[in-house]
């Protein structure tokens, strides 16, 4: 660890994390590179012709898992992330700050791609604060200015797959493919979105975890003694103190040497209790565990524990709010699975035309006019027709489309035309359908205005 000083005026004290091994980082070092490929992939695998994942806000078009979700469609899209809130407050309240260390997309960039660039160039935690503290050489100025360099081409290469979950990759193609002038917005996003990772990596790091992200101080209300997080055991590693050959000592096991701090990437000492800066990273857990072995002494010194336990209290038969979170997403799941298999195909605004009236034919027949929207939902063309679904009414439309576009809305205009003698009230409750292949694929309902025969 190392603080820098401006004159007087004592500044942040920067983090050298010593850099991590064990078989907890092994782990981690799988599960985030799965995720990393998975991040990188997903906007560029299309479905059915729609991407995988993509959150257009601009043109109001989200895809996931290859199913396009429009604004009609709000209330599916809010249940997906009412899921995943409470799938990361429930890994919360039984397993702690588990999401920051294993698969928040920040922890993994930084610990996986821009740490390890940094231990390649400048070395291990001693050797870069050596670097830092050191006179401005040479060797100093070229490690810098490598090590900046690489930030920056792999922050121009994150904003523009963070660019093509929002805009899609055909687009963010288009963009790289067109001269500047014609996507100019595009071209500024990306080295805007460039700017803002660079910084975040090179220099915000894990104040961004410390202290921007609310996430670390909403984990404080939602644990309780039973939660399980990565904490030291006092109670058999204090007192500590430094081992000495032939001398008769009364300590813990922990010999004091620091390296659970050293290796820590929010710079706590996990030794001083549950902290809100820890995120579960299991760095400190390796760390120790390859000194209690040296020392033929267990493992698990710090581990994953609750409360409850390091204490030395009763281990509760059950944890109330991780059965009650657990139904909640049970709920939510079943709803939200309900909702995608329940969803049209075809979604339409149905409203009587403005300014109208019905009309009386010649031919005994009354007529009222109708505007219509259509949205096709799906990747592919539909066919389609417009029927009425009561007996004694007939559609007729003014401007005939046959087939709704993928992805796209259409404009209708037509008349709903009922002999006059089958009108029973002034105003009669309708149903219009829209009919595919012999099948109706959404139903909109409007009233039919006509004075009775």
């Amino acid at each position: 660890m190392g603080t820098t000083v401006t004159g007087s005026k004592p500044k942040r004290n920067w983090i050298y994390a010593k850099k991590p091994a064990g078989s907890w980082f092994n782990r981690r070092q799988w599960f985030g590179y799965s995720l990393l490929v998975f991040f990188i992939a997903a906007p560029f695998i299309k479905i059915g012709g729609e991407p995988f994942l993509l959150f257009n806000i601009v043109d109001r078009k989200f895809v996931l898992f290859g199913n396009v979700f429009w604004p009609q469609d709000l209330h599916i899209f809010v249940f997906g992330m009412l899921i995943a809130m409470v799938c990361i407050v429930l890994f919360t309240v039984v397993y702690g700050r588990v999401w920051c260390g294993w698969a928040c997309p920040q922890t993994i960039f930084m610990e996986l791609i821009f740490r390890r660039i940094e231990y390649w160039i400048e070395g291990d935690w001693l050797q870069q604060k050596k670097l830092n503290q050191g006179p401005n050489t040479t060797v100093k100025y070229v490690k810098k200015i490598t090590k900046h360099t690489v930030f920056l081409f792999i922050s121009f290469l994150i904003s523009n797959i963070f660019l093509a979950y929002l805009i899609g990759v055909d687009q963010l193609w288009k963009i790289m493919a067109d001269p500047v002038s014609q996507h100019l917005g595009g071209f500024v996003s990306i080295i805007l979105f460039t700017l803002v990772f660079y910084g975040v990596f090179a220099y915000l790091r894990e104040i961004v975890c410390t202290t921007i992200c609310p996430y670390g101080r909403l984990q404080g209300v939602l644990l309780d003694d039973q939660s399980i997080t990565i904490a030291y055991d006092h109670r058999r590693g204090e007192p500590r103190g430094h081992r000495r050959k032939g001398v008769t000592q009364t300590i813990g096991d922990c010999v004091d040497c620091n390296l659970c701090v050293q290796v820590c990437p929010t710079g706590i000492d996990i030794r001083n209790g549950l902290q809100m800066e820890c995120v579960s990273c299991t760095a400190c857990i390796d760390a120790c565990d390859e000194v209690m072995e040296k020392l033929d002494r267990p493992k698990r010194l710090i581990g994953f524990y609750s409360v409850s336990e390091i204490e030395g209290s009763r281990k509760k038969s059950g944890n109330g709010r991780a059965i009650a979170y657990t139904v909640v997403l049970a709920v939510l799941v079943t709803v939200f699975g309900w909702l995608i298999f329940s969803r049209s195909q075809v979604d339409g605004t149905l409203l009587r035309a403005k300014g109208s009236s019905y009309q009386v034919h010649e031919d005994g027949t009354v007529s009222n006019l109708y505007s219509l929207e259509l949205i096709n939902k799906t990747s592919s063309d539909i066919p389609f027709t417009l029927d009425a679904l009561d007996g004694n009414m007939t559609v007729r439309v003014v401007n005939p489309l046959v087939e709704l576009k993928s992805g796209a809305t259409a404009q209708l205009t037509f008349f709903l035309v009922s002999p006059q003698q089958s009108v029973k009230t002034y105003k009669t409750d309708v149903k219009i359908g829209v009919v595919s292949n012999g099948k109706v694929i959404e139903t909109m309902k409007t009233t039919f205005v006509a004075p009775p025969k």
